[in-house]
């Protein structure tokens, strides 16, 4: 069994990330870059399904620019077999990023795609679902638990009222959620062994595919500031306020 790993490289989301002088984006300058959190889960669950027999090879896959080979040396440190950079110097909307994995998924023919719910920098949470479609392919999002029999996947997602369990064929398109398990911190001699591992570089426009921005971003701004409280010294008060000045009740 194969399994691909799409993973992104963002800001460390520990890091206070201001915006630049002119308003036009997010600055990044001496921020750290680290691999999204939802991604690194998907990795550290597909570690442990090849270490349980059940999965054969671990392939991570990440599109950005050179920097972004930090991140899969990463995902090969923490136990997967080879990785992929598409590399791209622009950032690319997630309707064009799951056409570049489509294309990756073609080459790599996966038994599952295992990736993060969401990247934390951009908050999309659309790739994924976008992918399963171009693929036609059955899709489990915000997966808590995961387990693999033969040709079918079990797992438990999230969804608003309490938990859902789905059997899904494969192959699918499986996005994760943070509970699913304990991410893995590669040991030194895992690094060092990680630089040999294989990775290849290719560019988006070996893989033929439209990354033209649909939007356009105008300005980044902080939201306005919340203001204080009021401390009121009664119940009746309370619903005075909320009643004739708040007017929600």
């Amino acid at each position: 069994m194969k399994i691909l790993l799409p993973v992104k490289r963002v800001a460390d989301p520990n890091m206070s990330v201001g915006i630049k002088e002119d308003g036009s984006d997010v600055d990044l300058k001496d921020i750290k870059m680290v691999m999204n959190p939802f991604d690194e889960i998907a990795v550290s669950e597909a570690v442990r399904l090849k270490e349980g027999n059940i999965a054969d090879e671990l392939v991570v896959v990440s599109i950005g620019p050179s920097e972004s080979q930090t991140v899969l040396r990463m995902g090969l440190a923490c136990g997967a077999d080879r990785a992929i950079l598409i590399e791209s110097q622009t950032d690319i909307e997630p309707l064009a990023v799951a056409k570049l994995l489509a294309k990756i998924v073609e080459r790599e023919n996966p038994d599952i795609i295992l990736m993060g719910k969401q990247a934390v920098d951009d908050d999309s949470n659309q790739v994924g679902q976008m992918l399963a479609a171009l693929l036609n392919r059955p899709q489990g999002c915000f997966v808590s638990s995961l387990t693999i029999n033969e040709n079918k996947a079990v797992l438990v997602r999230e969804v608003d009222n309490g938990l859902e369990t789905l059997e899904l064929s494969l192959p699918a398109v499986i996005t994760v959620d943070l509970r699913l398990i304990e991410p893995r911190i590669p040991s030194l001699p895992n690094i060092m062994k990680a630089k040999k591992k294989p990775l290849d570089v290719i560019s988006v426009g070996d893989l033929g595919v439209d990354i033209s921005p649909r939007h356009e971003l105008l300005s980044v701004v902080f939201p306005p500031k919340r203001k204080a409280g009021e401390m009121v010294p009664d119940v009746s008060t309370l619903i005075h306020k909320l009643k004739n000045e708040a007017k929600v009740i």
